[in-house]
Formats: structure tokens, sequence, C-alpha cells
């Protein structure tokens, strides 16, 4: 999927494959997939086996750290045209067994999804499980969250309806299994697959002591998927005669203790908003990734975003959070979207108590 995304923003940027200096790839769940996935993608999207390539593993902040990384190797001079974005196929994570010599009895699976993303290594706690405790901690209420969620639901079923965001989207075509021909993929499918009545009755997932607040409804799904961008300097834009959509003005990590990760997104995003010299005012559209419908309303409580301005086309909870794709894919939303000279900034918490965030101009 990666290499789809790559030979699509490569063909919309209207550059040759030759002309790109490194391609910046994140991947969470990458075992069994051979070494450095991310030149896999490039080279199957069309780009020379010459083409320098870096894969990184951020969590769930990989695709928006690839843009950033992207982002300073061009400011410092290293690269003048940069390929940046996240993949994951979680649908194909493998299960996992520990090396060595097998105890008696047999040893049992583990899934890869979970050792190397969901569960926090220091706690053992799932992401979900945390995700709900700090939502209690911080007043996020069970009827606030599903709210939340069916209106991402609505808001990503509008968007679609009004075709806005076909233009992000390229066909895939999904091999069929057991001999059945293949089907092609044109749109998101999560949105489509919501009873918005059935949510106030569904069962918490993660804690089941009778405080429970997240549920399947209120939170994100497994999904497989993939973004790209195609970054330049001004050299690069004016040589190549490109006409780019946004310019990347600020960016900045954060983090809290590893149990508070839904919170870190609050942390980056003042950080960002500093550096740049702009108050939460200037926003004209915020992206911040629905993990858990309770990371966007932390955001929108903690730092006092208008509610309006956020997620105004769905996320995450309605759409899917394939993990190394996300980060890059609401870049690239907010690149699409915003009007001209307008601002927008994305964030993307990520398992471990980090997060990341970016600012981007429309041009």
């Amino acid at each position: 999927m990666g290499s789809v995304a790559i030979r699509a923003a490569i063909e919309r940027a209207g550059i040759a494959p030759e002309n790109v200096d490194e391609v910046i790839v994140g991947h969470v769940l990458s075992a069994g997939n051979g070494h450095l996935t991310s030149i896999q993608a490039a080279i199957e999207a069309g780009l020379p086996a010459s083409t320098a390539s870096t894969g990184i593993n951020k969590a769930c902040a990989s695709g928006m750290k690839a843009i950033m990384l992207s982002a300073t190797s061009i400011r410092v001079g290293d690269n003048d045209v940069v390929v940046a974005g996240g993949m994951e196929s979680m649908s194909n994570t493998p299960y996992l067994l520990p090396r060595g010599e097998l105890p008696y009895g047999g040893a049992t699976l583990k899934d890869g999804i979970l050792v190397d993303d969901l569960d926090d290594p220091f706690s053992g706690k799932h992401a979900g499980y945390l995700a709900d405790k700090e939502a209690v901690k911080q007043g996020i209420t069970r009827a606030a969250q599903d709210k939340y969620a069916a209106n991402s639901y609505r808001r990503s079923a509008r968007a679609a309806d009004e075709g806005l965001t076909a233009k992000e989207i390229v066909p895939v075509t999904v091999a069929g299994k057991r001999g059945k021909p293949g089907v092609t993929v044109i749109d998101d499918e999560e949105y489509k697959k919501i009873n918005i009545d059935r949510m106030p009755s569904l069962a918490p997932v993660f804690v089941k002591d009778g405080t429970g607040t997240v549920t399947a409804a209120n939170a994100s799904t497994l999904n497989d998927g993939a973004a790209a961008a195609v970054l330049m300097s001004g050299a690069a834009v004016r040589k190549f005669g490109v006409r780019p959509l946004a310019k990347v003005i600020a960016y900045a990590d954060a983090a809290v203790e590893p149990e508070g990760f839904t919170r870190a997104p609050a942390l980056a995003i003042p950080k960002v908003l500093a550096k740049a010299g702009l108050d939460k005012s200037e926003i004209a559209h915020w992206e911040i990734n629905e993990a858990f419908s309770n990371v966007p309303l932390l955001c929108i409580k903690l730092l006092g975003l208008d509610p309006e301005r956020v997620n105004p086309n769905g996320g995450a909870v309605s759409l899917g959070h394939p993990l190394g794709c996300s980060g890059a894919r609401i870049v690239n939303h907010l690149a699409l979207h915003l009007k001209p000279n307008e601002y927008g900034l994305a964030a993307i918490c990520n398992g471990g108590g980090g997060a990341s965030a970016i600012l981007i101009q429309k041009l």
C-alpha cells in the first residue's frame, strides 16, 4: 500500500522519480515484512534503487514524524526533494512465537499488533485501558465520547457524500481469496459500518468494573492504509516549476508518562504555536488524530479549542487508524482542505507517552 501512495504523490506533484533525493516512511508493525520496508515501497512505486531511504517507528506518530524529519533534512540542506509518509497493514500483522527452545507443553502465540504497539510495555496494559483511565481522570464522560464519535461518523459521511475526500484517495485493488476476483477499493470504509443508535448500549471494552467509558464505537478500529506527500525546497519548487499546496511552518514533539499518552498532544500543540508565534485563534482547522474519541476531547478541554474547527470532516474513529499511516494522512488532509493563507495544525499521540504536532499554511 505504501508504494501506491508514493507513486500517486509523485505523479500528482508532477516530478520525475529520479528527482527524489530520499524517501522517509513510517511503519510500525514491520515484523515479517523483510528489511527496510521503506525502500521496498519506494522501488515498487517506480523510484530508482539509488534513491536514499529511511524507515522510522514512532508508534502512531510515525507518519507525521516522517514528514517532520523530511522537512528538517530540507531545511539543513541535505535534501531538496523528499517523499514522506506512512503505511500499515494491520490485517497482515503476524502472530509471534519466542525464539529459543519451546517449553514443555508448547508455546502461546502472541498477537504482533499488541506486542509491537497496542500493549504498553511498562504497565502491560492495553492502550485502550490507559486511554479510558486518563479520560475518567480528566473528566471526559462516556456520553461525551459517544456524542463525539457519532459526530465523527456523520462528518465523515457528509465529507464523502460531498466529494471532499475523494481527491485524497487512490483506488487500491485487493487480491481476491481462493480464486475469487480482486476488489477495487475507492473509498474509506469504516464510516459506513455503524449504527449510531446502538452506541449508548455498547459495553466498555477495556475497563469493565463499571467505570469504563471506551467502547468499540467511540474508539478507532484496526485498519490498513498508507499516505504520502512530496516535500520540496524553494529552490526545487522553482527548478521543477511545481505549484506547492502548503508550507511547513513549525513542528514539535512532547511527552508525558506512558500511561497518560492521550494527554500528550495537548502539550505538543502549544510548543508548535510558540515556535510559530501564533495564537490558537489563528488556526482555521485542527486535525487531532482520533485514536480514541477522548484524545481530541482532551485537547478541546485542556486547550480551549473550538470544537467546530476540530476534525470537521471526521477522523480516525469513523475512518480508521492504520498506525504508521495516520499521522501523514491528517497532514495531507490539511494541505488539501485549507483555504489559501489559512493555518492548519495536526497533532497525534503515540504509545510510550509521546505526541507530535505540525503546523502548515495553505499557499
